[in-house]
């Protein structure tokens, strides 16, 4: 029966082995993607993936109050604008 030293070091030659062999088999893999895509001149965005990168972005919040003598509106998230802190809130509701 082997040593532990000597199972160790077959373990050891056989991630070596792995490692290689997957850079080699995904290295043609990649080529072999690279040809269909030049061959069937398939896009980004056919594949899924977005050009223009990052998440899509939110659209912004409609105005839920507004300031009658300057008209600057806030949409009740986040934090308050200092014409509003302080007072009722229900005074400055915009109708709809």
């Amino acid at each position: 029966m082997p040593s532990y030293k000597q199972l160790t070091a077959q373990l050891e030659k056989l991630h070596k082995d792995v490692a290689a062999a997957r850079e080699k088999e995904v290295a043609q893999a990649i080529a072999d993607i690279k040809a269909k895509i030049a061959e069937y001149e398939i896009t980004a965005e056919e594949l899924g993936f977005s050009t223009r990168g990052g998440a899509p972005k939110k659209k912004p919040l409609p105005a839920r109050y507004q300031n009658p003598k300057t008209g600057e509106t806030w949409s009740g998230r986040g934090r308050a604008p200092a014409w509003l802190a302080g007072k009722n809130r229900d005074r400055f509701l915009i109708q709809e």
